[in-house]
């Protein structure tokens, strides 16, 4: 194919050169020397040409300024002579009121002696006289004035005049001068313009010599190539039979052609399917291992009790307004929900934690991540899950969150309920609520006929180093009705303002404390476990939250018992002998959740929004530390009674101390818990 297109090619070449010289016999050999030095003849002559035009057009320029300066010179003369015919009138003007000055002047002359002689001659005449007399003095001053205006008029005439001589000489030298560089510039265009023509004859005669010389050598050669053409025929035919013959092989090449390429194609396409689908198995069973790294994971921290840790991001707001502080700085990883990144100060920061879920995600998915946690307390275990984030960053929605779509707190019980009707016919069960918040450092009774009255934490004194909250209100709650009543109760009493940051800012620590009794009817075991529900007041800047007065106080005691909670767990993590959990009420509550007997999950609450990510950083950086704190296995409150003994320990203290709870009990008491008489109505306390 290679050699048959070369031979092509070469076969129209000699075609088209064979088509030149019979079309154009007297023409120029193409590859003759003596051709390329008269296509440069004639180069040089269409530049001398060109130069020629160039000079015409200077002419051309120097003929337009030639006339320009006449014009101007005509109008300088017309100028000049509208100047001499003003200065002429402007002269015999002058001239006539010289003429009339001295007529004046002599008509005054001649009246003068009368005039003296009248004045000597009327000194001793009448008052009439007199008077006569005194005005003719006067018009004869006021004659002597005329004269003396007229002769200072003559005076600045004659100056005008002489001004009118000077500026007249002046415009005749700059004519003169005008007129010597016109003939000057005249001059030398006439030599410019024979010095060109000389040059452009000589060129014309040099190169037509040389045309002439080079015609001949052109007309030599092309009589050689005509007689190399007479040998070229025969070659040319001879490659036009080869060239018929590749043709007529080649013709069938287009449909052998494209059959190759089909197949090609159809065997790409089928790689291309092996690898995709290679490809998603691959991906499904790199799932299928990140679910089951996942799930061991899990097993391993419940195993060594550790506490999980769980990430919500809140959706972007209205409230948190336009423009670029209103941006997005939160993402996920698509194939790892274990996964947040944050960009901070146009810097990328990863945290792995146990779940994130994204704004997308529900009450209902939040809640099934820890409902595992809740149903082991009917078990007799201790749990607490407490929502930990700064200030509007969505921790009460997700505990509490709205009639329409509760939170962990309502659908928590709501599953308790449930559970302990699937297992009505082996256990009874006794479920009791109690809600109690921190304000100012001081525990307050949420559910209790004085919320405003200060509790105290008390260490048990049965030895078993537990907790305990004497006069904290407990409700026996056996509907979801109840436990709406109490929610309700609950939620007037706790304290709430608005800030900068959040409308319903809780400035306090929330605490929902869920007891749950069960005995097993045919082996009399008995089960104590504590669900502890705590929501967490929210830190903030003060600058941001402009905060003031009684919400400035506030705020100081809620970041200072944030800041101990995060003593606390570095003292945790690092193993220190001695947790300082008696810095603060918090942290005093949360010591039987953080010392190795509960089940213990936070949920950290951030904001995705730009200018929240310093707030947003610090509170990933404490749920990594508060993750990798290792507390222990969860310890189950069990124990063997006959059925008799158990009734008898269901209703009357075991001692004059009140049982402790996981993080915070009420002390027991055989009668009746006070309560508002609007809630005791409705509501049925425990004894």
């Amino acid at each position: 194919m290679v050699e048959n297109e070369r031979l092509r090619q070469e076969m129209r070449r000699c075609e088209a050169e064979l088509q030149e010289l019979r079309t154009k016999p007297a023409g120029p050999c193409p590859g003759c020397e003596h051709s390329q030095e008269s296509a440069q003849l004639r180069d040089k002559l269409s530049q001398l040409q060109l130069e020629m035009a160039e000079s015409k057009g200077m002419l051309s320029e120097l003929n337009l300024e030639v006339q320009q300066k006449t014009d101007r010179l005509a109008e300088v003369e017309l100028r000049l002579k509208d100047c001499l015919a003003e200065k002429a009138q402007e002269e015999e003007r002058l001239s006539r009121r010289l003429r009339d000055s001295h007529e004046t002047i002599a008509s005054l002359r001649a009246q003068s002696p009368p005039v003296k002689y009248v004045i000597k001659t009327v000194e001793v005449e009448s008052s009439k006289t007199k008077q006569a007399l005194s005005e003719s003095q006067a018009r004869n001053q006021h004659l002597q004035e005329q004269v003396a205006m007229q002769r200072q008029v003559l005076k600045e005439m004659e100056q005008q005049l002489q001004s009118s001589h000077q500026l007249t000489a002046r415009l005749r030298a700059q004519i003169a001068m005008y007129e010597s560089e016109l003939e000057r510039a005249h001059g030398q265009m006439l030599e410019e313009m024979q010095s060109l023509e000389e040059d452009k004859n000589r060129a014309i005669e040099e190169a037509f010599a040389r045309a002439q010389v080079e015609m001949k050598a052109v007309h030599e050669n092309l009589a050689g190539v005509r007689t190399n053409l007479l040998t070229l025929q025969p070659a040319l035919r001879t490659l036009t039979n080869d060239y018929n013959g590749l043709k007529r092989q080649v013709r069938g090449f287009p449909l052998l052609l494209q059959e190759a390429l089909r197949s090609v194609k159809a065997e790409i396409g089928q790689a291309i399917e092996e690898v995709n689908s290679n490809n998603q198995e691959l991906l499904r069973k790199y799932r299928r291992e990140l679910q089951l790294r996942k799930k061991c994971h899990n097993e391993l921290v419940r195993l060594k009790g550790n506490i999980r840790v769980i990430a919500r991001v809140r959706p972007v707001t209205k409230e948190d307004g336009e423009g670029p502080e209103a941006t997005n700085a939160v993402t996920f990883d698509a194939d790892d929900d274990s996964i947040i990144h944050l960009l901070h100060k146009g810097k990328p920061v990863s945290f792995e934690l146990d779940k994130v879920f994204s704004p997308q995600a529900s009450q209902q998915d939040v809640f099934q991540e820890v409902q595992a946690l809740v149903t082991s307390c009917i078990d007799g275990f201790n749990v607490c899950i407490f929502a930990y984030g700064q200030t509007g960053a969505g921790k009460t929605y997700t505990m509490e969150g709205t009639a329409e779509n509760p939170g962990i707190n309502q659908r928590a019980l709501q599953l308790l309920f449930s559970e302990v009707q699937e297992k009505a016919s082996d256990w009874e069960y006794t479920i009791t609520v109690s809600a109690a918040e921190i304000y100012n450092e001081v525990l307050r009774d949420l559910l209790g006929k004085e919320p405003q009255e200060k509790l105290e934490i008390r260490l048990c004194s049965d030895g078993s180093g537990q907790l305990y909250v004497p006069g904290l209100t407990e409700f026996q709650v056996q509907s979801v009705d109840d436990i709406n009543k109490v929610f309700e109760f609950g939620h007037t009493n706790r304290t709430t303002e608005f800030t900068n940051l959040n409308e319903h800012s809780s400035r306090s620590h929330a605490l929902l404390i869920v007891t749950v009794r069960g005995v097993d009817c045919s082996t009399g075991l008995r089960t104590t476990g504590k669900l502890n529900l705590v929501d967490l007041a929210g830190s903030e800047r003060v600058g941001k939250s402009g905060a003031e007065g009684s919400r400035l106080r506030e705020a100081q005691h809620i970041n200072k018992s944030l800041s101990a909670l995060g003593d606390v767990i570095a003292a945790l993590r690092s193993r220190q002998g001695h947790v300082p959990f008696r810095n603060s009420k918090l942290t005093y509550l949360l010591q039987d959740s953080l010392s190795g007997d509960s089940k213990t999950l936070m949920v950290v609450q951030v904001s995705p929004v730009e200018k929240n990510t310093s707030e947003t950083l610090y509170s990933l950086k404490f749920a990594e530390r508060v993750r990798s704190v290792e507390l222990g296995p969860g310890l189950r409150r069990a124990e063997l009674g006959s059925w008799s003994s158990q009734e008898h320990l269901e209703w009357e203290p075991a001692c004059q101390t009140p049982q402790p709870s996981a993080r915070a009990h009420s002390a027991p008491s055989s009668g009746t818990s006070s309560r508002p008489g609007s809630i005791r109505r409705k509501l049925q306390p425990s004894a």
